[in-house]
């Protein structure tokens, strides 16, 4: 009965943290403003370092079905 809020709570997590990496490459790629009213080399650097948290948040809940 476990496994079916860690599964949910997994792909959540990753799902969400791959769409921001992916929105961040996308952004930078095209040198647009990851975040606006901030510097871009922060916002590019907090953009990826969360994005990289939230997969590995998602791998370790499948990891622990």
């Amino acid at each position: 009965m476990e496994s079916g809020p860690a599964v949910f709570a997994g792909t959540a997590f990753s799902v969400f943290g791959a769409a921001l990496l992916w929105w961040t490459g996308a952004r930078a790629l095209r040198r647009a403003p990851v975040a606006h009213g901030t510097s871009p080399v922060t916002s590019f650097a907090l953009a990826t370092a969360f994005g990289a948290a939230f997969v590995l948040l998602g791998v370790w809940c499948f990891g622990r079905i």
